[in-house]
Protein backbone atom coordinates (compact mmCIF):
# COMPACT_ATOMS: atom_id res chain seq x y z
CA UNK A 1 0.00 0.00 0.00
CA UNK A 2 1.90 3.12 -1.67
CA UNK A 3 5.84 3.25 -1.16
CA UNK A 4 6.46 5.18 1.72
CA UNK A 5 9.69 4.89 3.35
CA UNK A 6 10.62 3.13 0.40
CA UNK A 7 9.23 -0.24 1.41
CA UNK A 8 7.80 -2.52 -1.80
CA UNK A 9 4.59 -2.88 -2.50
CA UNK A 10 4.55 -6.71 -1.81
CA UNK A 11 2.38 -8.82 -4.33
CA UNK A 12 -0.95 -10.89 -2.68
CA UNK A 13 -4.38 -12.71 -3.57
CA UNK A 14 -6.41 -9.66 -3.52
CA UNK A 15 -3.62 -7.35 -5.97
CA UNK A 16 -3.61 -11.10 -8.30
CA UNK A 17 -7.30 -10.69 -8.71
CA UNK A 18 -7.70 -6.83 -9.11
CA UNK A 19 -5.30 -7.58 -11.57
CA UNK A 20 -7.12 -10.26 -13.35
CA UNK A 21 -10.17 -7.94 -13.29
CA UNK A 22 -8.74 -4.84 -14.53
CA UNK A 23 -6.98 -6.93 -17.09
CA UNK A 24 -9.83 -8.80 -18.39
CA UNK A 25 -11.71 -5.63 -18.35
CA UNK A 26 -14.41 -7.13 -15.20
CA UNK A 27 -13.75 -3.62 -14.09
CA UNK A 28 -12.26 -0.52 -15.66
CA UNK A 29 -11.32 0.75 -12.02
CA UNK A 30 -11.76 -0.41 -8.58
CA UNK A 31 -14.56 0.55 -5.66
CA UNK A 32 -13.07 -0.40 -1.97
CA UNK A 33 -15.02 0.83 1.56
CA UNK A 34 -14.23 0.99 4.74
CA UNK A 35 -17.48 -0.25 6.51
CA UNK A 36 -16.67 0.67 10.50
CA UNK A 37 -19.24 0.06 13.15
CA UNK A 38 -19.44 3.31 14.86
CA UNK A 39 -19.85 1.20 18.94
CA UNK A 40 -16.57 1.77 19.44
CA UNK A 41 -12.80 3.44 18.56
CA UNK A 42 -10.71 2.14 15.85
CA UNK A 43 -8.16 0.02 17.34
CA UNK A 44 -4.96 -1.64 15.03
CA UNK A 45 -6.89 -3.75 13.36
CA UNK A 46 -8.91 -1.38 11.68
CA UNK A 47 -5.71 0.43 11.14
CA UNK A 48 -4.91 -2.42 8.79
CA UNK A 49 -8.34 -2.66 6.94
CA UNK A 50 -7.96 1.22 6.45
CA UNK A 51 -4.68 0.61 4.93
CA UNK A 52 -5.56 -2.18 2.72
CA UNK A 53 -8.80 -0.34 1.32
CA UNK A 54 -7.49 3.19 1.09
CA UNK A 55 -4.16 1.94 0.32
CA UNK A 56 -5.45 -0.63 -2.88
CA UNK A 57 -7.60 2.86 -3.98
CA UNK A 58 -4.33 4.71 -3.99
CA UNK A 59 -2.31 2.48 -5.89
CA UNK A 60 -4.86 1.31 -8.76
CA UNK A 61 -6.33 5.10 -8.90
CA UNK A 62 -9.51 3.87 -8.13
CA UNK A 63 -11.70 5.13 -5.04
CA UNK A 64 -12.07 4.47 -1.53
CA UNK A 65 -15.95 4.91 0.26
CA UNK A 66 -16.18 5.76 4.21
CA UNK A 67 -19.08 4.03 5.33
CA UNK A 68 -20.55 3.60 8.52
CA UNK A 69 -22.40 0.17 8.88
CA UNK A 70 -25.23 2.05 11.60
CA UNK A 71 -27.62 -0.21 12.25
CA UNK A 72 -27.33 -1.05 15.94
CA UNK A 73 -28.44 2.25 17.45
CA UNK A 74 -28.15 1.09 20.96
CA UNK A 75 -24.08 1.34 21.03
CA UNK A 76 -23.44 3.90 18.33
CA UNK A 77 -23.09 7.22 18.87
CA UNK A 78 -21.97 10.75 16.92
CA UNK A 79 -18.50 10.21 19.21
CA UNK A 80 -17.87 7.33 17.72
CA UNK A 81 -18.35 8.42 14.09
CA UNK A 82 -16.51 11.22 14.44
CA UNK A 83 -13.18 9.59 16.10
CA UNK A 84 -13.34 7.22 12.98
CA UNK A 85 -13.22 10.39 11.01
CA UNK A 86 -10.64 11.79 12.55
CA UNK A 87 -8.60 8.61 12.59
CA UNK A 88 -8.67 8.33 8.98
CA UNK A 89 -8.12 11.69 8.25
CA UNK A 90 -5.09 11.30 10.51
CA UNK A 91 -3.64 8.39 8.76
CA UNK A 92 -3.47 10.39 5.67
CA UNK A 93 -6.32 8.66 3.55
CA UNK A 94 -9.03 10.72 1.91
CA UNK A 95 -12.44 8.79 0.99
CA UNK A 96 -14.60 9.08 -1.95
CA UNK A 97 -17.14 12.07 -1.69
CA UNK A 98 -19.03 12.51 1.95
CA UNK A 99 -19.31 9.87 4.59
CA UNK A 100 -21.97 7.54 4.14
CA UNK A 101 -24.09 6.03 6.51
CA UNK A 102 -25.92 2.29 5.91
CA UNK A 103 -28.99 4.47 7.92
CA UNK A 104 -28.80 6.65 4.33
CA UNK A 105 -30.31 3.42 2.85
CA UNK A 106 -32.79 2.56 5.32
CA UNK A 107 -35.92 3.62 3.01
CA UNK A 108 -34.07 1.49 0.42
CA UNK A 109 -33.43 -1.53 2.35
CA UNK A 110 -36.69 -1.88 3.43
CA UNK A 111 -38.44 -1.86 0.23
CA UNK A 112 -35.99 -4.55 -1.04
CA UNK A 113 -37.33 -6.35 2.16
CA UNK A 114 -41.12 -6.18 0.42
CA UNK A 115 -39.86 -7.24 -2.47
CA UNK A 116 -38.40 -10.40 -1.00
CA UNK A 117 -41.87 -11.21 0.98
CA UNK A 118 -43.69 -10.28 -2.60
CA UNK A 119 -41.47 -13.27 -3.59
CA UNK A 120 -42.32 -15.55 -1.54
CA UNK A 121 -38.87 -15.29 0.18
CA UNK A 122 -39.00 -14.14 3.37
CA UNK A 123 -41.32 -14.37 6.30
CA UNK A 124 -42.54 -12.84 9.63
CA UNK A 125 -41.71 -14.71 12.43
CA UNK A 126 -42.93 -14.73 16.07
CA UNK A 127 -40.48 -17.50 17.67
CA UNK A 128 -38.68 -16.15 20.43
CA UNK A 129 -34.96 -15.16 20.13
CA UNK A 130 -34.58 -18.71 22.30
CA UNK A 131 -37.30 -20.20 20.13
CA UNK A 132 -35.34 -19.70 17.32
CA UNK A 133 -31.83 -21.05 18.36
CA UNK A 134 -33.86 -24.22 19.64
CA UNK A 135 -35.40 -24.52 15.82
CA UNK A 136 -31.69 -23.54 14.18
CA UNK A 137 -30.60 -26.76 15.08
CA UNK A 138 -26.64 -27.88 15.31
CA UNK A 139 -23.17 -28.01 12.94
CA UNK A 140 -23.99 -31.62 12.62
CA UNK A 141 -27.85 -31.19 12.93
CA UNK A 142 -30.37 -29.38 10.70
CA UNK A 143 -32.72 -27.03 11.78
CA UNK A 144 -36.36 -27.26 11.70
CA UNK A 145 -38.61 -25.08 9.86
CA UNK A 146 -40.63 -22.24 12.37
CA UNK A 147 -44.31 -22.81 12.26
CA UNK A 148 -44.35 -19.29 10.66
CA UNK A 149 -42.44 -20.28 7.94
CA UNK A 150 -45.72 -20.77 5.68
CA UNK A 151 -47.90 -17.38 6.42
CA UNK A 152 -49.28 -16.05 2.98
CA UNK A 153 -47.54 -13.06 1.30
CA UNK A 154 -50.41 -10.97 2.24
CA UNK A 155 -50.34 -11.72 5.66
CA UNK A 156 -46.56 -11.62 5.76
CA UNK A 157 -46.72 -7.99 4.00
CA UNK A 158 -49.37 -6.81 6.47
CA UNK A 159 -47.18 -8.04 9.36
CA UNK A 160 -44.35 -6.10 8.40
CA UNK A 161 -46.36 -3.03 7.37
CA UNK A 162 -47.36 -3.28 10.64
CA UNK A 163 -44.08 -3.79 12.50
CA UNK A 164 -42.35 -0.69 10.63
CA UNK A 165 -45.51 1.39 11.70
CA UNK A 166 -44.80 0.09 15.68
CA UNK A 167 -47.68 -2.19 16.79
CA UNK A 168 -45.55 -4.70 17.92
CA UNK A 169 -43.46 -4.96 20.73
CA UNK A 170 -40.01 -5.14 21.03
CA UNK A 171 -38.58 -8.39 20.18
CA UNK A 172 -41.96 -10.02 19.66
CA UNK A 173 -41.68 -10.61 15.67
CA UNK A 174 -38.59 -10.72 13.20
CA UNK A 175 -38.37 -10.79 9.29
CA UNK A 176 -36.07 -13.61 8.49
CA UNK A 177 -35.14 -15.05 4.94
CA UNK A 178 -36.51 -18.16 3.60
CA UNK A 179 -33.77 -19.99 2.38
CA UNK A 180 -33.00 -23.48 3.63
CA UNK A 181 -33.39 -24.84 7.59
CA UNK A 182 -31.19 -27.92 6.32
CA UNK A 183 -27.64 -26.07 5.11
CA UNK A 184 -24.66 -27.39 6.02
CA UNK A 185 -24.06 -23.17 6.83
CA UNK A 186 -25.57 -22.15 9.81
CA UNK A 187 -25.71 -18.82 8.28
CA UNK A 188 -28.54 -19.69 5.27
CA UNK A 189 -31.17 -20.90 8.18
CA UNK A 190 -33.22 -18.66 7.58
CA UNK A 191 -31.58 -15.29 8.88
CA UNK A 192 -33.40 -12.84 10.66
CA UNK A 193 -33.06 -9.40 8.63
CA UNK A 194 -35.22 -7.38 10.24
CA UNK A 195 -35.70 -7.23 14.41
CA UNK A 196 -38.30 -4.63 16.44
CA UNK A 197 -35.88 -2.41 18.93
CA UNK A 198 -37.43 1.02 19.82
CA UNK A 199 -34.25 3.30 20.19
CA UNK A 200 -33.28 6.15 19.37
CA UNK A 201 -30.59 6.36 16.23
CA UNK A 202 -28.61 9.02 16.12
CA UNK A 203 -29.31 9.67 12.58
CA UNK A 204 -32.20 8.64 11.81
CA UNK A 205 -33.72 9.65 15.23
CA UNK A 206 -37.39 8.10 15.88
CA UNK A 207 -38.19 7.47 12.87
CA UNK A 208 -37.68 3.77 12.65
CA UNK A 209 -38.67 1.13 15.24
CA UNK A 210 -37.11 -1.66 12.93
CA UNK A 211 -33.52 -2.22 12.01
CA UNK A 212 -31.83 -4.26 9.54
CA UNK A 213 -29.36 -6.52 10.68
CA UNK A 214 -25.79 -6.40 9.34
CA UNK A 215 -25.56 -9.08 6.86
CA UNK A 216 -28.68 -7.98 5.28
CA UNK A 217 -27.44 -4.25 5.45
CA UNK A 218 -23.60 -4.53 4.43
CA UNK A 219 -24.40 -6.52 0.84
CA UNK A 220 -27.14 -4.32 -0.16
CA UNK A 221 -24.84 -0.95 0.58
CA UNK A 222 -21.91 -2.40 -1.29
CA UNK A 223 -23.97 -3.19 -4.19
CA UNK A 224 -25.84 0.32 -3.59
CA UNK A 225 -22.44 1.71 -3.60
CA UNK A 226 -20.95 0.27 -6.50
CA UNK A 227 -18.17 -1.54 -4.76
CA UNK A 228 -15.78 -3.88 -7.20
CA UNK A 229 -14.32 -5.70 -4.13
CA UNK A 230 -15.64 -5.75 -0.66
CA UNK A 231 -12.58 -6.93 1.56
CA UNK A 232 -13.15 -8.25 4.81
CA UNK A 233 -11.77 -10.74 7.57
CA UNK A 234 -12.05 -14.32 7.27
CA UNK A 235 -14.49 -14.83 10.35
CA UNK A 236 -17.35 -13.75 7.23
CA UNK A 237 -16.12 -16.51 5.12
CA UNK A 238 -19.20 -18.09 6.27
CA UNK A 239 -21.34 -15.57 5.48
CA UNK A 240 -20.08 -14.64 1.74
CA UNK A 241 -23.09 -17.40 0.42
CA UNK A 242 -26.01 -15.06 2.62
CA UNK A 243 -24.23 -11.81 0.97
CA UNK A 244 -24.29 -13.54 -2.56
CA UNK A 245 -27.63 -14.97 -2.34
CA UNK A 246 -29.61 -11.70 -0.73
CA UNK A 247 -27.60 -10.10 -3.98
CA UNK A 248 -28.92 -12.85 -6.15
CA UNK A 249 -32.28 -12.15 -5.25
CA UNK A 250 -33.15 -8.55 -5.43
CA UNK A 251 -33.24 -6.38 -8.29
CA UNK A 252 -30.48 -4.15 -7.68
CA UNK A 253 -28.52 -4.37 -10.73
CA UNK A 254 -25.13 -4.81 -8.99
CA UNK A 255 -23.69 -7.59 -7.47
CA UNK A 256 -19.68 -7.17 -5.38
CA UNK A 257 -17.91 -9.77 -5.33
CA UNK A 258 -16.38 -10.24 -1.43
CA UNK A 259 -12.90 -11.53 -0.72
CA UNK A 260 -11.97 -12.37 2.63
CA UNK A 261 -7.96 -12.58 4.83
CA UNK A 262 -6.98 -13.28 7.69
CA UNK A 263 -7.76 -10.56 10.75
CA UNK A 264 -4.72 -9.18 12.79
CA UNK A 265 -4.09 -10.40 16.42
CA UNK A 266 -1.57 -8.29 18.04
CA UNK A 267 0.00 -10.05 21.10
CA UNK A 268 -0.01 -8.47 24.75
CA UNK A 269 -3.20 -6.48 23.20
CA UNK A 270 -6.70 -6.57 22.85
CA UNK A 271 -8.88 -5.80 19.34
CA UNK A 272 -12.45 -6.82 20.94
CA UNK A 273 -14.06 -3.50 21.53
CA UNK A 274 -16.54 -5.04 23.93
CA UNK A 275 -13.46 -5.60 26.35
CA UNK A 276 -11.55 -2.38 25.29
CA UNK A 277 -15.04 -0.77 25.89
CA UNK A 278 -14.66 -2.52 29.70
CA UNK A 279 -11.80 -1.08 30.25
CA UNK A 280 -12.70 2.18 29.37
CA UNK A 281 -15.85 2.20 32.03
CA UNK A 282 -14.21 0.32 34.41
CA UNK A 283 -11.25 3.04 34.32
CA UNK A 284 -8.38 0.51 33.83
CA UNK A 285 -7.05 3.06 31.52
CA UNK A 286 -7.91 6.99 31.11
CA UNK A 287 -10.41 6.47 28.03
CA UNK A 288 -10.36 5.29 24.57
CA UNK A 289 -7.28 7.14 23.67
CA UNK A 290 -5.63 6.29 26.64
CA UNK A 291 -2.32 5.61 24.96
CA UNK A 292 -1.34 2.15 26.28
CA UNK A 293 -4.69 1.26 24.15
CA UNK A 294 -4.58 -0.55 20.82
CA UNK A 295 -7.05 2.23 19.64
CA UNK A 296 -5.14 4.67 16.89
CA UNK A 297 -6.58 7.34 19.02
CA UNK A 298 -3.94 5.95 22.18
CA UNK A 299 -1.10 5.32 19.68
CA UNK A 300 -1.53 8.74 17.96
CA UNK A 301 -1.62 10.00 21.60
CA UNK A 302 1.84 7.79 22.47
CA UNK A 303 3.72 9.17 19.79
CA UNK A 304 3.20 6.75 17.13
CA UNK A 305 2.91 7.84 13.38
CA UNK A 306 0.63 7.30 10.97
CA UNK A 307 3.63 6.40 8.14
CA UNK A 308 4.99 3.83 11.46
CA UNK A 309 1.13 2.67 11.26
CA UNK A 310 1.20 2.44 7.61
CA UNK A 311 4.69 0.63 7.21
CA UNK A 312 3.57 -2.35 9.99
CA UNK A 313 0.45 -2.83 7.65
CA UNK A 314 2.29 -3.01 5.03
CA UNK A 315 4.70 -5.24 6.42
CA UNK A 316 2.38 -7.85 8.21
CA UNK A 317 0.89 -8.11 4.63
CA UNK A 318 -2.52 -9.63 3.46
CA UNK A 319 -3.08 -13.71 3.41
CA UNK A 320 -5.40 -15.90 5.01
CA UNK A 321 -2.96 -17.57 6.66
CA UNK A 322 -2.78 -16.69 10.63
CA UNK A 323 -1.98 -13.29 11.15
CA UNK A 324 -0.15 -13.29 14.89
CA UNK A 325 1.86 -10.65 15.19
CA UNK A 326 4.84 -9.91 18.05
CA UNK A 327 4.31 -6.09 19.64
CA UNK A 328 7.65 -5.65 18.21
CA UNK A 329 6.94 -5.64 14.65
CA UNK A 330 4.48 -2.88 15.23
CA UNK A 331 6.93 -0.84 17.48
CA UNK A 332 9.91 -1.61 14.76
CA UNK A 333 8.02 -0.12 12.13
CA UNK A 334 7.10 3.05 14.34
CA UNK A 335 10.57 3.45 15.16
CA UNK A 336 11.74 3.39 11.93
CA UNK A 337 10.16 6.30 10.73
CA UNK A 338 11.03 8.43 14.21
CA UNK A 339 14.15 8.22 13.56
CA UNK A 340 14.46 10.40 11.10
CA UNK A 341 11.63 12.83 11.26
CA UNK A 342 12.47 13.47 15.39
CA UNK A 343 14.43 16.08 16.39
CA UNK A 344 16.80 15.18 19.06
CA UNK A 345 17.40 16.69 22.63
CA UNK A 346 18.63 15.43 25.81
CA UNK A 347 16.61 14.36 28.85
CA UNK A 348 17.55 13.18 32.04
CA UNK A 349 14.62 10.69 33.34
CA UNK A 350 16.64 9.67 36.62
CA UNK A 351 18.69 12.29 37.96
CA UNK A 352 21.54 11.96 39.64
CA UNK A 353 23.25 15.67 40.91
CA UNK A 354 26.87 16.50 39.69
CA UNK A 355 28.68 19.65 40.86
CA UNK A 356 31.26 20.99 38.53
CA UNK A 357 34.07 21.94 41.21
CA UNK A 358 36.26 24.01 38.46
CA UNK A 359 33.13 25.47 36.68
CA UNK A 360 33.95 29.19 35.71
CA UNK A 361 31.38 31.20 34.07
CA UNK A 362 34.42 33.18 32.47
CA UNK A 363 35.80 30.57 30.90
CA UNK A 364 33.22 27.18 30.74
CA UNK A 365 31.81 27.43 27.41
CA UNK A 366 28.44 26.16 26.21
CA UNK A 367 28.25 25.21 22.29
CA UNK A 368 25.35 24.92 19.92
CA UNK A 369 24.55 21.42 18.98
CA UNK A 370 22.45 20.27 15.68
CA UNK A 371 19.18 18.67 16.30
CA UNK A 372 19.61 15.76 13.86
CA UNK A 373 22.85 14.98 12.84
CA UNK A 374 21.63 13.80 8.88
CA UNK A 375 18.80 16.61 8.80
CA UNK A 376 20.77 20.05 9.15
CA UNK A 377 17.55 21.30 7.87
CA UNK A 378 16.40 20.93 11.56
CA UNK A 379 18.47 23.26 12.74
CA UNK A 380 20.37 23.77 15.86
CA UNK A 381 20.15 24.74 19.66
CA UNK A 382 22.42 26.28 22.15
CA UNK A 383 23.01 23.13 25.20
CA UNK A 384 24.12 25.50 27.80
CA UNK A 385 26.15 24.18 30.98
CA UNK A 386 26.46 25.82 34.30
CA UNK A 387 28.12 24.58 37.94
CA UNK A 388 25.33 21.84 38.75
CA UNK A 389 24.02 19.79 36.03
CA UNK A 390 22.34 16.08 35.85
CA UNK A 391 23.12 13.36 34.73
CA UNK A 392 21.09 9.75 34.86
CA UNK A 393 21.83 7.85 38.12
CA UNK A 394 22.47 4.64 35.19
CA UNK A 395 25.50 6.42 33.83
CA UNK A 396 27.37 6.18 37.77
CA UNK A 397 28.55 3.02 38.70
CA UNK A 398 31.02 2.81 42.17
CA UNK A 399 32.01 -0.79 41.25
CA UNK A 400 31.70 -1.13 37.78
CA UNK A 401 31.17 -4.40 35.89
CA UNK A 402 33.50 -5.36 33.40
CA UNK A 403 33.79 -3.13 30.06
CA UNK A 404 31.67 -0.33 31.96
CA UNK A 405 32.96 2.94 29.72
CA UNK A 406 30.47 5.67 31.68
CA UNK A 407 30.94 7.77 34.95
CA UNK A 408 32.74 5.96 38.00
CA UNK A 409 34.78 7.47 41.15
CA UNK A 410 38.25 8.50 39.95
CA UNK A 411 37.26 7.99 36.14
CA UNK A 412 36.73 10.23 33.14
CA UNK A 413 33.61 11.05 30.74
CA UNK A 414 32.73 12.97 28.04
CA UNK A 415 29.64 15.02 28.75
CA UNK A 416 27.76 15.15 24.97
CA UNK A 417 28.42 18.10 23.22
CA UNK A 418 30.68 19.28 26.34
CA UNK A 419 33.54 18.75 28.26
CA UNK A 420 35.81 15.62 29.49
CA UNK A 421 34.83 15.37 33.23
CA UNK A 422 36.15 13.40 36.08
CA UNK A 423 34.90 11.89 39.02
CA UNK A 424 36.83 13.69 42.36
CA UNK A 425 34.65 12.61 45.29
CA UNK A 426 31.33 10.58 45.25
CA UNK A 427 28.40 12.32 48.23
CA UNK A 428 26.62 9.77 49.90
CA UNK A 429 23.29 10.39 52.55
CA UNK A 430 22.80 8.80 55.76
CA UNK A 431 21.68 5.56 54.44
CA UNK A 432 24.72 4.89 51.55
CA UNK A 433 23.31 6.56 48.52
CA UNK A 434 24.94 8.10 46.23
CA UNK A 435 23.12 11.54 46.34
CA UNK A 436 26.13 13.68 44.81
CA UNK A 437 28.83 13.48 42.43
CA UNK A 438 32.07 16.36 42.61
CA UNK A 439 33.60 16.38 39.41
CA UNK A 440 36.46 18.28 37.33
CA UNK A 441 36.11 19.67 33.97
CA UNK A 442 39.04 19.28 32.03
CA UNK A 443 38.49 22.48 30.29
CA UNK A 444 41.15 21.76 27.59
CA UNK A 445 38.63 19.19 25.35
CA UNK A 446 35.60 21.40 24.40
CA UNK A 447 35.00 19.78 20.78
CA UNK A 448 38.42 17.78 20.72
CA UNK A 449 39.63 14.85 22.36
CA UNK A 450 41.88 15.22 25.83
CA UNK A 451 46.01 15.20 25.11
CA UNK A 452 47.51 11.88 26.33
CA UNK A 453 44.47 9.97 27.54
CA UNK A 454 41.78 8.03 25.51
CA UNK A 455 37.99 8.63 27.15
CA UNK A 456 35.81 6.82 25.62
CA UNK A 457 32.47 7.04 27.29
CA UNK A 458 29.66 9.38 26.10
CA UNK A 459 26.55 10.10 27.96
CA UNK A 460 23.88 12.43 28.11
CA UNK A 461 22.95 15.25 30.50
CA UNK A 462 21.10 18.77 31.23
CA UNK A 463 21.93 21.77 32.76
CA UNK A 464 20.62 22.63 36.63
CA UNK A 465 19.92 26.00 35.68
CA UNK A 466 18.46 25.78 32.16
CA UNK A 467 16.71 22.57 32.01
CA UNK A 468 12.99 22.36 32.58
CA UNK A 469 11.45 20.30 34.79
CA UNK A 470 8.45 17.65 32.66
CA UNK A 471 6.50 15.04 33.96
CA UNK A 472 7.24 12.07 31.95
CA UNK A 473 4.73 8.82 31.31
CA UNK A 474 6.58 5.95 30.62
CA UNK A 475 4.21 2.98 29.70
CA UNK A 476 4.52 -0.59 29.17
CA UNK A 477 2.75 -3.33 27.58
CA UNK A 478 -1.03 -3.29 28.84
CA UNK A 479 -1.24 -6.90 29.72
CA UNK A 480 1.45 -9.42 31.01
CA UNK A 481 0.01 -12.44 28.80
CA UNK A 482 0.73 -12.26 25.15
CA UNK A 483 -3.07 -13.25 24.40
CA UNK A 484 -4.74 -12.06 27.42
CA UNK A 485 -8.30 -13.21 26.09
CA UNK A 486 -7.77 -16.80 25.21
CA UNK A 487 -6.26 -18.46 28.80
CA UNK A 488 -7.93 -21.31 30.10
CA UNK A 489 -7.95 -22.44 33.75
CA UNK A 490 -8.02 -25.71 34.89
CA UNK A 491 -11.30 -26.17 34.31
CA UNK A 492 -11.50 -25.71 30.43
CA UNK A 493 -13.05 -22.04 31.26
CA UNK A 494 -11.50 -19.22 29.68
CA UNK A 495 -9.80 -16.60 31.95
CA UNK A 496 -10.72 -13.51 32.78
CA UNK A 497 -8.86 -10.65 30.95
CA UNK A 498 -8.42 -8.38 33.44
CA UNK A 499 -6.54 -10.88 35.38
CA UNK A 500 -3.37 -9.96 33.11
CA UNK A 501 -3.40 -6.01 33.28
CA UNK A 502 -0.21 -5.19 34.02
CA UNK A 503 -0.10 -2.97 36.71
CA UNK A 504 3.17 -1.65 35.79
CA UNK A 505 2.01 -0.51 32.59
CA UNK A 506 2.46 3.07 33.38
CA UNK A 507 4.73 4.56 35.65
CA UNK A 508 5.10 8.41 35.92
CA UNK A 509 8.69 10.08 36.21
CA UNK A 510 9.65 13.53 36.66
CA UNK A 511 12.30 14.37 34.16
CA UNK A 512 14.71 17.83 33.15
CA UNK A 513 14.78 18.12 29.77
CA UNK A 514 16.83 21.08 27.50
CA UNK A 515 14.57 24.06 27.51
CA UNK A 516 13.96 24.18 23.88
CA UNK A 517 11.40 21.96 23.80
CA UNK A 518 9.18 23.37 26.34
CA UNK A 519 7.68 25.66 22.96
CA UNK A 520 6.84 22.78 21.71
CA UNK A 521 3.34 22.24 20.27
CA UNK A 522 1.03 19.21 21.38
CA UNK A 523 2.15 15.94 19.52
CA UNK A 524 5.26 16.93 18.84
CA UNK A 525 8.36 14.26 18.70
CA UNK A 526 11.42 14.45 19.84
CA UNK A 527 14.58 11.61 20.14
CA UNK A 528 15.56 11.65 23.62
CA UNK A 529 19.33 10.66 23.27
CA UNK A 530 20.01 7.09 24.88
CA UNK A 531 16.29 6.84 26.08
CA UNK A 532 14.03 6.52 23.18
CA UNK A 533 11.18 8.23 21.45
CA UNK A 534 9.13 10.82 23.11
CA UNK A 535 6.00 13.03 22.09
CA UNK A 536 4.17 16.06 23.83
CA UNK A 537 1.17 14.74 25.08
CA UNK A 538 -1.64 16.41 22.68
CA UNK A 539 -3.97 17.43 25.26
CA UNK A 540 -1.80 18.48 28.28
CA UNK A 541 1.38 19.59 26.89
CA UNK A 542 1.16 23.83 27.23
CA UNK A 543 3.72 25.11 25.17
CA UNK A 544 5.35 27.79 27.43
CA UNK A 545 3.96 26.47 30.37
CA UNK A 546 3.94 22.76 31.33
CA UNK A 547 5.68 20.42 29.32
CA UNK A 548 4.24 16.46 29.16
CA UNK A 549 5.85 13.78 27.50
CA UNK A 550 4.66 10.43 26.46
CA UNK A 551 7.13 7.68 25.56
CA UNK A 552 6.58 6.31 22.35
CA UNK A 553 8.83 3.63 22.03
CA UNK A 554 12.84 2.63 23.12
CA UNK A 555 15.57 3.12 20.81
CA UNK A 556 16.11 -0.89 20.83
CA UNK A 557 13.23 -3.28 20.43
CA UNK A 558 13.19 -4.62 24.23
CA UNK A 559 10.44 -6.99 23.74
CA UNK A 560 12.62 -10.04 23.16
CA UNK A 561 13.62 -9.53 27.00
Amino acid sequence: MSTENNAPVVNNFIRTIIDQDLASGKHSSIVTRFPPEPNGFAHIGHAKAICINFGLAEDYKGKCNLRMDDTNPEKESPEYVQSFIDDISWMGFKWDGDVRFASDYFDRLYGYAVELIQAGKAYVDDLSAEEMRQYRGSLTEPGKNSPYRDRSVEENLDLFARMKNGEFPDGSKTLRLKIDMASGNINLRDPAIYRIRRVHHHRTGDKWCIYPMYDYTHCISDAIEGITHSLCTLEFEDHRPLYDWVLDNISIGCHPRQYESSRLELLYTLTSKRKLLALVNEGVVTGWDDPRMPTIAGMRRRGYSPEGIRLFAQRIGVSKGENIIDMSVLEGAVRETLENESPRVMAVVKPLKVTLTNYDAAVTASRSAPFHPHHPEFGEREVPISREIWIEQDDFAEVPPPKWQRLTAGGEVRLRYSYVIKCEEVVKDAAGNVVELKCSIDHDTLGKNPEGRKVKGVIHWVSAEHAIQADVRWYDRLFTEPRPDAVRGEDGEYVDFRQFINPESLTLVPAYVEASVLQAAPESRFQFERLGYFVTDRKEHQPGVKAVFNRTVGLKDSWSK
